[in-house]
């Protein structure tokens, strides 16, 4: 694995094998011995690329594995790839016919900041809020079955994303209709397991092996006619993973868990794939990444560098620096007002840093309350908190409160609450589209 690179490239790279794998039927004519040299010359392009425009950063870093692993694997654009929120599709972008027409990222008549149906057809669903891709490439996958059609239903989801509620309906729904698709939970936080490494990769390649699977059939097919059996093997089966991999949760929605593996192994990460490829039912990969991976200030700060501007050019003056950011001055008057007022609490569906309730955090840790990516919870959780004489301040950006419309005009409005709603971002942002 090469080193991390520590400043973005102002030349572009020379990356003559980037440049064969043109598309992903063109990808998948290369050898695996190939791949990783491939995800270099990926990295290296998409680091001068963001350079050059701006925008999402890290999280496309984090998934040069797995982006080509799944092109390579599966026959997109025949199979569906669906990611969720779209942060980190712009490797996907590349290998997917639009590697020359990066440079008009986020730019009017360019590329979209998202996957969009209307820019390829490698895009099968478009983005831009999260959690929403189980539930689009479940209807997929029974599209799919009711068309009599063979192909493959794959959503790419990040552990954040999966705190949605909308996440967890779809995963409960698909396992009640036995879809046949697969879930990848991106896991770049290392919130749900620390277990990765030589073993749990191990176990993912036989758990996922075409033996282990049709071992299991077998013994179903013989057990299920013993009353009571095959739901004792079952169990024994589900403890006996419990124990040695973290997906319990997963195996009680019906879901066949395998993982944790490492995200950026590539030789595990195409044979995983391979072997759940052609498995029936609900599938669950959970892999582990690293955001920002392979350009070291962003390894160190993730969140820094979610996102970028472009790079100034070489002697060019520097820009003038403006006044204080609108969030800046709503978490100072936060922070201010709870000096003042005990029943002042702080809401926030996963963006502290965004809305600037960072100092807010610390001065006031019991009565800050970042409620994960959940923005209907938010908000009926601050209409419950003013019920009892509490003075709730939801901080939440204007795209993100479209998603908890009926709880603002049901549960707040309609009871005449006394919720404040910091709503931050409610310009005009051109460069990242509709969403």
């Amino acid at each position: 694995m090469p080193k991390p690179l520590h400043e973005i490239p102002r030349e572009r790279p020379a990356t003559p094998l980037l440049a064969r794998a043109s598309s992903p039927a063109a990808l998948r004519r290369l050898g695996e011995a190939d791949l990783e040299t491939l995800a270099d010359a990926l990295r290296q392009y998409l680091l001068y690329t963001v350079g050059q425009t701006g925008g999402h950063f890290g999280a496309g870093l984090g998934v040069v594995e797995l982006t080509i692993a799944l092109h390579y694997v599966f026959d997109t654009p025949d199979d569906r790839l669906v990611w969720d929120v779209g942060h980190q599709a712009y490797p996907h972008k590349i290998l997917t016919e639009r590697r020359e027409l990066m440079g008009t990222l986020r730019q009017k008549n360019g590329l979209a900041a998202f996957p969009r149906r209307a820019e390829s057809e490698y895009d099968t669903f478009g983005v831009g809020h999260s959690s929403t891709s189980i539930s689009a490439a479940l209807g997929m996958a029974i599209a799919a079955r009711l068309q009599g059609k063979e192909r493959k239903s794959v959503a790419v989801i990040g552990d954040g994303a999966l705190t949605a509620g909308m996440a967890f309906e779809a995963l409960n729904h698909a396992s009640e209709v036995d879809a046949d698709m697969l879930v990848i939970l991106n896991d770049n936080d290392m919130s749900i397991s620390h277990n990765v490494g030589g073993l749990s990769n191990y176990l993912a390649k036989i758990l996922s092996s075409r033996t282990y699977s049709s071992m299991r059939e077998g013994s179903k097919k013989v057990l299920s006619r013993l009353p009571g059996a095959w739901e004792i093997a079952r169990r024994t089966e589900e403890y006996a993973k419990g124990m040695l991999v973290p997906g319990t949760l997963f195996e009680e929605l019906g879901w066949n868990y395998i993982g944790p593996i490492d995200g950026h192994d590539l030789p595990t990460l195409v044979a995983t794939l391979r072997n759940m490829r052609d498995m029936k039912g609900p599938q669950f990969l959970h892999v582990v990444t690293k955001k920002g991976k392979g350009f070291a200030p962003a390894e160190l700060d993730p969140i820094g560098y979610h996102a970028i501007t472009k790079l100034e050019a070489p002697g060019s003056a520097p820009k003038k620096t403006g006044g204080p950011k609108y969030s800046s001055v709503f978490g100072q008057w936060l922070c201010d007002m709870a000096a003042q007022d005990a029943r002042l609490l702080g809401i926030t569906p996963a963006m502290k840093e965004g809305s600037d309730l960072v100092a807010f955090s610390e001065r006031y840790p019991e009565r800050y309350f970042d409620v994960a990516i959940a923005e209907q919870h938010a908000v009926t959780l601050a209409a419950g908190m003013a019920c009892e004489g509490m003075k709730p301040v939801v901080a939440i950006y204007s795209t993100f409160l479209q998603r908890a419309y009926d709880q603002l005009i049901h549960d707040v409005a309609v009871q005449h609450l006394d919720v404040l709603f910091a709503i931050d971002r409610a310009g005009l942002v051109g460069e990242d589209g509709p969403t």
